[in-house]
């Protein structure tokens, strides 16, 4: 266990950018925040590099953390490295795994319910849909083109944990679809157009991908072009459409046999 008092410490300043994706990216870590998370990621065997709290926050936290790994720190340093408002004064510096640090040719053998995001933005929505996913009993998300950073904080904290219970990669959305095929997996697709169907429409499988689009623009016409069915939720009042995690909580749960 060391102490560090001062934020303009150079392992401070280093971890300060794991905010930011140039700094994850150069250094191979990532910083995750709060009480649940650091509590998840060391039952989880994940590459723990530090631990990083406040001596308030050590007192009142209720589980172990080993000493090796812990690293005692002022209050504006904890305010320093947090993402949110109000900090709870704990962290996880962890080591990104290499398999996650590039792009993942698909399975050989793809079996299970699979999430794929196509050029999805929103942190919250990102972290809503893995949870689900997990909830689920899906087998795994896939992080699509454009789809913002799995090691990004506010995902990391929004996933809340789910992110250590399923599998997250970082794919070819076209190549996993020809697996999922190759596979006999179906891929459903969600655009509301005159060939999509209803989902209740959809006999309930444990096996099938899933696919969820940009918030403004929905699915990219090249991956619509390539699923087995289109599908869409029916709307019986004026909303003009669902939140993307909202819709995807819904087809995920509705699709599986569960």
């Amino acid at each position: 266990m060391e102490t560090i008092l001062s934020t303009q410490n150079n392992r401070v300043k280093e971890w300060e950018k794991l905010k930011t994706k140039k700094g994850r990216k150069k250094t191979g870590m990532y910083i995750i925040e709060g009480r649940h998370l650091v509590n998840e990621v060391l039952q989880n065997e994940a590459d723990v590099v530090y631990v990083v709290a406040t001596q308030d926050e050590l007192d009142e936290i209720k589980f172990d953390v080993p000493e090796d790994l812990l690293v005692i720190v002022s209050d504006k340093i904890a305010d320093r490295l947090s993402d949110t408002v109000t900090t709870q004064g704990i962290f996880a510096i962890v080591r990104i795994p290499n398999k996650e640090r590039q792009i993942q040719d698909p399975d050989s053998d793809v079996t299970g319910a699979w999430l794929l995001l196509d050029n999805i933005q929103d942190p919250g929505n990102i972290g809503t849909m893995v949870r689900t996913a997990d909830a689920a009993g899906f087998q795994g998300v896939i992080f699509g083109k454009g789809t913002a950073d799995i090691f990004n904080p506010k995902i990391q904290r929004a996933m809340q944990g789910s992110q250590f219970h399923i599998r997250l990669v970082l794919g070819n959305l076209e190549e996993w679809i020809k697996s999922f095929k190759t596979a006999n997996i179906p891929v459903f697709g969600t655009e509301l157009n005159p060939q999509a169907k209803s989902y209740k429409d959809i006999d309930t499988t444990d096996d099938f991908a899933l696919i969820m689009g940009n918030e403004g623009n929905g699915m990219s016409q090249e991956l619509l072009s390539q699923t087995t069915a289109n599908l869409y939720i029916p709307i019986k009042g004026q909303a003009e459409s669902l939140n993307v995690a909202v819709a995807a909580g819904i087809l995920m749960f509705s699709l599986r046999n569960i």
